[in-house]
């Protein structure tokens, strides 16, 4: 089974999928942002655009899915924002074609709960705390993107839709297992103990290109 995460920038994706892992023997973290990042690398600074335009980074997914699906004995997680219908029909809809079992799931959340989220990343507190100055925010590109995602991702096509603005990652990853069927070991972790491992989750995916 492949869970697919989909949802706006900063709207808890990677959260999600690394909270299922840590609590469903056997799963794995396949992120196919890793896919356009490498695409970026090979590519001048100036011809870096949205990855996801290029075929080779629709392919690519499809082809690396594929094989850990076929090959893995366990649940794929992919945590991944996708809001163009032919960028999903060629990924999501492409391994269903293939004759796996995809579940798709897209958080979602008032815009300011997201703007809240994006300022609290560990990557903005980092940052803020090196320049002696704000991260930046309204320039930065998950806020310019955010609108566009809210309103394309809240369309029937990206169903199934869960709204996260009251409620925590664990509880997210719940409702994920069961909607697809699956258990999760008990979450025992207190408060501050999810929060440290969040912060470093966060940290992990930092971005410096």
């Amino acid at each position: 089974m492949l869970l697919w995460i989909n949802g706006p920038f900063g709207g808890g994706k990677t959260q999600t999928a690394h909270e299922i892992r840590r609590r469903l023997p056997g799963s794995v973290v396949c992120d196919p942002e890793h896919v356009g990042f490498g695409l970026h690398r090979t590519l001048p600074p100036g011809l870096r655009g949205d990855f996801q335009d290029l075929a080779s980074w629709r392919h690519g997914v499809v082809e690396v899915l594929d094989l850990a699906l076929t090959r893995h004995d366990g649940v794929v997680i992919a945590p991944m924002t996708v809001t163009d219908s032919g960028h999903f029909a060629e990924t999501v809809g492409r391994l269903r074609e293939l004759g796996h079992d995809v579940r798709h799931f897209t958080l979602l959340a008032e815009r300011a709960t997201v703007l809240r989220r994006l300022r609290e990343r560990g990557v903005g507190r980092l940052l803020g705390a090196v320049t002696s100055r704000p991260a930046p925010r309204g320039e930065s590109w998950a806020v310019r993107q955010l609108d566009h995602c809210l309103e394309r991702l809240a369309e029937p096509e990206f169903a199934e839709h869960l709204w996260t603005d009251h409620t925590t990652v664990p509880k997210t990853a719940d409702r994920i297992a069961v909607l697809a069927g699956l258990t999760l070991r008990p979450n025992n972790e207190g408060r501050l103990r999810t929060r440290m491992r969040q912060v470093g989750v966060g940290l992990r995916h930092i971005r410096f290109d």
